[in-house]
């Protein structure tokens, strides 16, 4: 290939804000006693009735091998439970225990201000612009999938 690749700095511009918000967002998640894929199970879960694991995983960024270990760790830890489906009998709900409900309303709230704090001062108009190409970036790969 010996044109020039125009898209290799929009990738490594796009890869260098996931790495620095990954960073920003992980280092608070750890000081809240999380790893970042418990908070993003214990986010899911909050405010839910639980959900089937292959649900929790289509909405958390976990792969189903790992899912299984982070659950397993986290009905250790007495905050996630699994519970028999009400129609499905081969099917399991997880779902946050009064104790897992009550780390999400302390900890999310918590993350959210986190994370506020890096947009104080930007404007709707900034948001809307950077929404809009982002899902237009997104929608070039999913073109792109099989």
């Amino acid at each position: 290939m010996n044109q020039p690749v125009e898209f290799l700095p929009t990738l490594q511009d796009l890869v260098k804000c996931y790495q620095a918000f990954e960073a920003y967002s992980a280092a608070n998640i750890r000081a809240l006693g999380l790893t970042p894929p418990q908070f993003d199970i214990v986010a899911t879960l909050g405010n839910t009735a639980g959900m089937t694991a292959s649900v929790l995983g289509e909405k958390t960024l976990i792969t189903k091998g790992t899912l299984t270990g982070v659950v397993d760790r986290l009905v250790a830890r007495g905050w996630v439970e699994r519970a028999a489906h009400d129609s499905d009998r081969r099917c399991q709900i997880v779902r946050l225990t009064p104790e897992g409900e009550a780390l999400f309303a302390k900890i999310f709230p918590a993350h959210m201000a986190h994370m506020a704090a890096c947009f104080a001062g930007v404007g709707a108009a900034d948001h809307a612009r950077w929404q809009a190409a982002l899902q237009q970036m997104e929608q070039l790969f999913k073109k792109e999938t099989p």
